[in-house]
């Protein structure tokens, strides 16, 4: 059985110090003893039980499918995030409604806003405010760095295992790396004039800029909490018919009504696959694990614009 730990610094080891909750108290671990892990998103508790394994208790938080931005916490959320070791979230206001929870518990528990160890694209909201954009997954690359934030910090809740977790990640890194290049190759055969991507909401930016392709358009901003108005509907209709893409995407988060009537009225289809943004899909979906979502959507994505597709085989 693991031994009881004391901490007295901030989980500080190659990541600014104003990342983190610091605590000075004994940490609580387990009857098994493996540190207790919390994960807000889908997508961060995916790439922490890679790197975790047998060696933590995970909690997700949000299910599969979950919208991170309108997700309203139950109590079971604030027992889980007060017991933990160590809680793992997006930040750059990803999960508000989680974030407040954690704010709350304060510097009880270590925390890390994982999203947070990328420098962050910016982007205009509807009233003019300028706002960090938090969907920093949609980059591999950017994936890369949160699994390296991830592991340093269950190193810290957890050094006996410091071997396990570096392996673990060491695994994890090489295969994204490959998924980076593949993501690549596959856009890449996409023609040039058709590599424009218009979907429900504003969650796309890194994959566009990380893998060379255009946001033309989209129905709402960054959160889904917005209602886009009829003026932005047919200015996002007219821009469609302008730019002549051959399809559109709707997504797995997000209610499909609105989006299918814009491709509607401008007379273009709508992929037959809707793009996971927000969260991983449900076990057995195309988009289970991270590196499946990334690569189901790569493939609707090259399908529906008239690329060539090729499976990923890492």
């Amino acid at each position: 059985m693991k031994r009881m730990r004391i901490s007295h610094w901030c989980l500080g080891i190659f990541l600014p110090l104003a990342l983190w909750g610091c605590t000075a108290t004994e940490s609580e671990l387990s009857e098994d003893g493996k540190p207790n892990v919390v994960a807000t998103s889908t997508i961060i508790a995916d790439l922490t039980q890679e790197v975790g394994g047998e060696e933590i208790n995970l909690t997700g938080i949000l299910e599969p499918g979950a919208d991170p931005h309108v997700y309203e916490p139950v109590p079971a959320d604030s027992k889980a995030l007060e017991t933990a070791d160590l809680v793992l979230y997006n930040g750059y206001n990803l999960e508000p409604g989680i974030i407040k929870l954690i704010n709350a518990v304060g510097d009880k528990v270590k925390n890390l806003p994982v999203g947070e160890v990328v420098a962050p694209l910016k982007l205009e909201k509807s009233e003019g405010e300028i706002v960090p954009d938090p969907h920093v997954w949609g980059s591999v690359e950017n994936s890369i760095a949160m699994v390296n934030a991830i592991t340093q910090a269950l190193i810290e809740v957890s050094p006996e295992d410091k071997d396990k977790f570096t392996e673990n990640a060491a695994e994890l890194t090489q295969e994204l790396q490959q998924l980076h290049i593949w993501i690549k190759a596959q856009i890449a055969t996409i023609p040039v004039d058709k590599r424009k991507l218009i979907t429900t909401h504003d969650a796309f930016q890194y994959y566009a800029n990380t893998y060379n392709l255009e946001i033309a358009g989209t129905l709402i901003g960054i959160s889904t909490e917005e209602q886009p108005s009829a003026q932005t509907v047919k200015q996002l209709v007219d821009e469609i018919k302008k730019i002549g893409v051959p399809a559109i995407f709707a997504e797995t988060t997000i209610n499909p009504a609105l989006i299918t009537t814009v491709a509607e009225e401008a007379g273009v289809k709508l992929s037959a696959n809707p793009l996971y943004s927000d969260s991983i899909g449900a076990k057995g979906s195309s988009g289970e694990t991270y590196i499946k979502m990334m690569e189901a959507n790569t493939r609707s994505v090259v399908e529906a614009l008239g690329g060539q597709y090729t499976p990923f085989q890492p």
